[in-house]
């Protein structure tokens, strides 16, 4: 491969005594002239490789067909007006419209297709007031975390020119019942402090309509520490005001007071547990794994607040994970998770069983969307191969009827979905989603591609996920490992993947490789990975640790280098699950399995791409260029490429079209690292 040049500096930290070479420390800085240089020279190079792979017209044709759809989302519903999102065939964006009952004159209310001319101005969150004649929404310039808060007339139609509020990145407007006010999670947006510890100045503030978001009061202060996280909400009858303070994924605290009242006072102190709470006609419900790594809700009086008086109103499952919980149509409506998939069941306010709501199959649904003293609810469900359809509900009936659908070229019935369990390095029993035609032959040959994520508490479920058709009907085998780290068996399975755990995640996924292999699906020639964000330092230890197990490699938006993650962008946020190699015992488990410290002269690594975006303001892009600089380096024989998608955050563009050329060099580079043709 005749990459362009990258240069080495001879540099080397000593971290506790132990010398950590870091030659390729000046990619770190993207405003070097130098680097830029450099990632265009890579881009170029990377897009000019992938043009030349076969069947990218075949590929184009079918995602245009999967991804440009007529969708609708679960309705928000404000006094009688319904709030939805739809997507539409010949749009790259969704449109936010709302209506006046539920079968009135459809009208749009946001369409981020015209905020720019190149597409790059994105719509985030979206708010209604609880009357409904007003929206708090976030605009996002290149689809980043970054976002400034606006307000509009729903009426009319009409932005106001006051309303406007900077540093909404982490911004999430809770409505008092008067609908004149919000209050907001705020941060400064001061360049001179360093982006690193900016989540440790995160205010609570209130807005009140019409007036100059200089003067909004602070409500709470911030905490000073960027490892943790501010939020604050109010309850819907205005009462009552909650902020959280949150330490990783595994714990945080919970202050409260009356609305009026000067002080805050403690609700609970997280000590290796996790609270949140829904509020409804003076009781509190807090769903806890405090105490049950399943998680269990109590029900606690605001007269009684104390830990004492809480009574438990929902114990722990036995076998299921609880995942969330509702207050919906005056019961309580709670989401579950058992071997991975979804069930939702309703209960009375007093903690009596009334039903599970009837989903049409095995996969991913979410939890009841409604309100509290409104009968009607919705929910959204997909599998590997249904498309998210949504459902409306009665809470007090149980009747469930299709409230929209979306329909694709498709013909479920030519696949099957399979559950299947393999043991890691320690015994532990992993599961493993299996999705292929059919009439599939198990002869050992198969292209798989294996994904997983294994951190912070997120469960992978089997829901839809457009892009795999064409990897199906070209006789591949989609796989999803469920590894610890996530939270699919609760919080034990999260703890158990976490810290100085972290190399359970990765023999967990290894051992699925290997019973891929070992069951004749597949051989380590024909078998792809992929991961983005932390499923991204997942398959960079992989490819690192077992590069024989391995035939290519896609790696999206990662961290990479685990001894100065913490130093950029939202890395001190991550401590609590990684650890930091400040710490003597931390610098040891990290620099044991960090991808970028393991990359080795002379080894045949698989073939890799690694996908970037030039506005990852969550991880910083300097760990995909560090690691490809290092691959390239090692002098491996397959190729090791980076692409940049330009004006995309770490989600990356919600333009449809942007979306379907990623697939296109995606696939392509499958196809040509692992011999997959195409079906025309």
């Amino acid at each position: 491969m005749n990459y362009p040049p990258t240069r080495t500096e001879a540099v080397v930290d000593t971290l506790h005594g132990v010398p950590v070479p870091d030659p390729y420390r000046w990619l770190e800085d993207e405003r070097s002239p130098e680097v830029q240089a450099w990632m265009r020279a890579q881009d170029a190079f990377t897009r000019e490789h992938l043009a030349r792979a076969p069947g990218r017209d075949a590929l184009r044709r079918r995602f245009t067909e999967l991804f440009y759809v007529e969708s609708v989302s679960a309705p928000a519903v404000r006094g009688e007006r319904y709030f939805y999102v739809r997507t539409h065939k010949d749009k790259e964006k969704a449109v936010l419209y709302w209506r006046e009952g539920e079968k009135g004159e459809e009208r749009v209310l946001l369409d981020p297709n015209t905020w720019s001319a190149d597409g790059t101005v994105s719509l985030g969150l979206w708010s209604p007031s609880w009357d409904g004649r007003k929206l708090a929404f976030t605009r996002k310039p290149n689809a980043a975390d970054e976002a400034i808060l606006h307000v509009l007339d729903v009426d009319s139609g009409t932005w106001s020119e006051v309303d406007v509020i900077p540093g909404a990145k982490y911004a999430s407007p809770s409505w008092t019942p008067d609908n004149a006010s919000f209050y907001y999670e705020w941060l400064p947006t001061d360049p001179s402090i360093p982006v690193a510890e900016r989540p440790g100045y995160t205010e609570l503030r209130l807005h009140r309509l019409g007036t100059p978001p200089d003067a909004d009061p602070v409500v709470h202060p911030r905490t000073g520490d960027p490892k943790t996280f501010l939020s604050g909400h109010v309850s819907r009858d205005g009462q009552y005001l909650f902020v959280y303070v949150t330490r990783g994924w595994s714990e945080n605290d919970i202050w409260w007071k009356r609305v009026g009242e000067k002080d805050f006072r403690l609700l609970v102190k997280g000590e290796g547990a996790k609270y949140s709470l829904d509020v409804w006609r003076d009781t509190f419900y807090v769903l806890t794994d405090e105490g049950a790594p399943r998680q269990r809700v109590f029900r606690v009086e605001p007269e009684r607040p104390g830990r004492a008086d809480w009574r438990e109103l929902v114990p722990e499952d036995s076998v299921a994970s609880l995942q969330g919980l509702h207050i919906v149509g005056g019961h309580l409506a709670l989401e579950y998770l058992q071997e991975a998939t979804t069930r939702v069941r309703l209960l009375t306010l007093t903690g009596e069983p009334v039903r599970d709501v009837a989903l049409p199959g095995v996969g991913a649904a979410s939890n009841l969307y409604g309100l509290e003293d409104r009968d009607e609810a919705w929910f959204v469900f997909s599998s590997f191969v249904t498309p998210p359809q949504v459902y409306k509900t009665s809470v007090s009936t149980g009747r469930v009827e299709t409230w929209a659908r979306v329909d694709l070229p498709l013909e479920p019935e030519r696949y099957t979905v399979e559950q299947a369990f393999c043991r890691s390095k320690d015994g532990t029993r992993v599961p493993v989603f299996l999705v292929h035609r059919r009439d599939l032959k198990r002869d050992g040959d198969r292209p798989v591609l294996l994904t997983g994520y294994g951190g912070f508490n997120i469960s992978l479920l089997p829901s839809f996920r457009a892009s795999i058709f064409p990897w199906l009907d070209a006789g591949g085998v989609y796989a999803v490992a469920n590894l610890r780290g996530g939270g699919e068996y609760g919080t034990a399975w999260h703890e158990a993947g976490r810290l100085h755990r972290k190399q359970n995640v990765f023999d967990d996924f290894h051992a699925v490789a290997e019973f891929l292999v070992r069951e004749r699906y597949t051989r380590p020639g024909r078998l792809a990975i992929s991961g983005g964000s932390n499923g991204g330092l997942l398959v960079g230890a992989a490819m690192t640790q077992r590069p024989e197990l391995y035939g290519a490699v896609v790696c999206q938006v990662p961290l990479l280098d685990m001894v100065r993650y913490h130093l950029f962008g939202s890395g001190k946020t991550w401590i609590p699950e990684y650890g930091t190699a400040d710490n003597p015992s931390d610098f040891q488990v990290i620099h044991a399995y960090s991808p970028y410290h393991h990359v080795r002269s002379g080894t045949a690594y698989p073939s890799l791409l690694m996908m970037a975006a030039d506005h990852d303001d969550r991880v910083d892009p300097l760990h995909a260029r560090k690691f490809v600089a290092a691959v390239q380096g090692a002098g491996s024989p397959a190729p090791a490429l980076l692409r940049i998608e330009a004006n995309a955050g770490h989600g990356g563009s919600d333009q449809v079209a942007k979306a379907i050329e990623s697939s296109v060099d995606l696939y392509a580079f499958l196809s040509s690292a692992l011999g997959v043709t195409w079906a025309p």
